[in-house]
């Protein structure tokens, strides 16, 4: 059963889902498709351009840090909560109705955070932006789910791939190019005030030519399932997103123990509910062996991406020095690469099959195994040009997987649960990629801490060294490196890279020659530092796209594409 979406006009009333052919196909419906990626963009970009902005927002606002942590924690911990519920108000008050809601709401959420005035206006800014955000989303996956007839869904799923994997990588750039170094300023406003644009004329687009559809038979909200989801996803998102950087303490494993009893009860209840009644979430869909594996794909593989970019931003910027300018450009392969891979993968998916999302993932890890060689050939002296190579080969293998993994995921969906459907998807993406974040974060900042005494033990003797060389008295220069070395230590095991531990000198030393043997011992250590610690980390990046690899061979194979073709051609006869 497929669905048709009423002519694309706003005064004419949706129709529920019904059977279509090419015949009724709306002819607007790529321009409607191009109307509701525009916005796919902005919410994928508006997750990482924020992590450029940072210091610029803790200067201009005299932020502290838990208002920092907040910026980034309440847009992602809004998203994660809404999502499921923002797909299934779709299915039941119409999907473009939703999507207009969500992205109307998300233009004025994003003026308010150019505009706020204070860390806590920022903070309360987020949290609606990522509401809106998740309560537009899931419509997107459900208007191609549809209004494209499943023989042009692979090529609708490849460009919202292509979409996807460049606002994925293009966050840092975009967010160096509105901020260069402007640290005190507030050039960081316009990363949010450039939504205003963009989003109102995809507003208008989607106005103009969206075709509104909606579930057959559905009823009202489950507002007791939402309820039960919300508080079981409450306590599972929010300390992987603020466990971290408040160091891990018992509540949070409190509360991620509990969370699965929550989502059991949710489970007991929507299986309760009666055939006259519309859950939060079909769970009949998990009886489909395409979603049901593939939402786990989609967990365990978004766990690498997000996760990637992370430990290479710290990297670069804070181990390396990169300005969030070099570190964007950094990416520029990694994005065209995926991008070109997401639109040819339209033509590859309908041969290969389940085994293009296992190649492709085969790819990403070979692009991975490369990235760590080039780091244990080039160290702390790594550059842009020697990154180039594994960074084309990783964004192939990211473009080859997102698209065909999302078509084969919702192709076997009733129309009904389009929404649900989605909803479902996208949340899963976002536990992944939480889940991912927390654990790299703990494998990272673990990694940062116990290689400094290594690092400060290659460059001391350089230290010591010029220390000598520049006249320090032989009575301070044995305390004067233990200084240094502890001073290392303490800044290593540091979540945020900025924090000056108090071991540390409050001032440089008045002779230039100590200060630039500090200097350059500091940074070769950094670099040192982060450069090893990320290499290592990336194991968990290979292990997460190998099991990408060997969980798609557990997909069914779809039906060639020319099935539904030959289904139409019988019924026209």
């Amino acid at each position: 059963m497929t669905e048709t979406p009423t002519a694309a006009v706003p005064a004419t009333p949706a129709r529920p889902d019904a059977t279509r052919d090419d015949d009724h196909l709306d002819p607007r419906r790529w321009i409607a498709l191009l109307s509701v990626l525009t916005a796919t963009f902005m919410v994928l970009l508006d997750i990482s351009i924020v992590n450029v902005a940072i210091p610029a927002i803790r200067n201009n606002l005299s932020a502290n840090d838990a208002d920092i942590q907040f910026v980034i924690a309440g847009y992602a911990l809004a998203y994660a909560l809404v999502l499921i519920t923002g797909g299934r108000l779709g299915d039941i008050y119409g999907r473009k109705k939703l999507f207009m809601i969500g992205m109307t709401g998300f233009i004025t959420a994003s003026a308010l955070c150019g505009l706020a005035q204070s860390a806590v206006m920022l903070d309360l800014s987020r949290v609606l932006q990522g509401m809106f955000a998740a309560l537009m989303f899931p419509q997107v996956l459900s208007v191609i789910q549809v209004t494209f007839p499943p023989h042009e869904r692979a090529k609708a799923f490849g460009i919202l791939g292509a979409v996807i994997g460049i606002a994925t990588v293009t966050g840092p750039l975009a967010g160096g190019l509105i901020i260069r170094d402007d640290l005190t300023g507030g050039s960081w406003r316009w990363i949010f005030l450039v939504n205003l644009p963009i989003g109102l004329a995809s507003l208008l687009a989607a106005w103009r030519v969206l075709s509104e559809s909606r579930a057959p038979h559905a009823t009202r909200l489950d507002l007791v399932g939402v309820a039960i989801a919300s508080v079981g996803l409450f306590l599972l998102v929010y300390p992987l997103v603020q466990g971290q950087t408040q160091g891990w303490p018992a509540w949070t494993f409190i509360s991620m123990a509990v969370s699965p009893f929550v989502l059991a009860l949710f489970v007991l209840y929507e299986r309760s509910l009666g055939p006259d009644r519309f859950p939060l979430v079909q769970l009949t869909l998990f009886r489909i062996r395409a979603f049901r594996v593939g939402v786990v794909i989609a967990a365990v593989f978004i766990a690498g991406i997000p996760a990637f970019f992370f430990t290479f931003s710290l990297t670069v910027q804070a181990g390396l020095g990169y300005s969030a300018l070099h570190a964007g450009l950094t990416t520029i392969p990694f994005s065209v690469a995926s991008a070109i891979a997401s639109a040819y993968s339209a033509r590859l998916a309908p041969k290969l099959g389940k085994w293009t999302i296992s190649i492709g993932a085969g790819v990403l890890v070979i692009g991975m195994l490369g990235v760590i060689l080039t780091l244990q050939l080039r160290g702390a002296g790594v550059t842009t040009a020697d990154l180039i190579p594994s960074f084309v080969v990783s964004g192939l293998g990211l473009g080859t997987v997102v698209a065909p993994l999302l078509n084969v995921i919702l192709a076997g969906v009733p129309p009904r649960d389009a929404g649900s459907a989605s909803g479902v998807l996208t949340t899963f993406q976002q536990l992944g990629g939480a889940m991912g974040i927390a654990l790299v974060g703990v494998i990272f900042f673990g990694l940062l801490s116990s290689r400094a005494d290594t690092v400060t033990a290659e460059v001391t003797p350089q230290l010591r060294s010029e220390l000598i060389a520049a006249h320090l008295p032989p009575a301070v220069l044995d305390s004067t490196v233990a200084q240094f070395v502890r001073c290392f230590h303490d800044r290593a095991g540091e979540t945020d890279p900025t924090k000056v531990p108090a071991s540390c000198p409050k001032t440089t030393s008045t002779n230039p020659a100590v200060a630039s043997a500090f200097s350059k011992a500091a940074t070769l250590a950094l670099g040192r530092d982060f450069v090893s610690s990320f290499e290592r980390t990336l194991i968990f990046n290979v292990a997460a796209f190998l099991a990408t690899a060997l969980i798609a061979l557990l997909l069914p194979q779809p039906r060639a594409r020319t099935e539904p073709l030959r289904q139409a051609a019988a019924a026209a006869h």
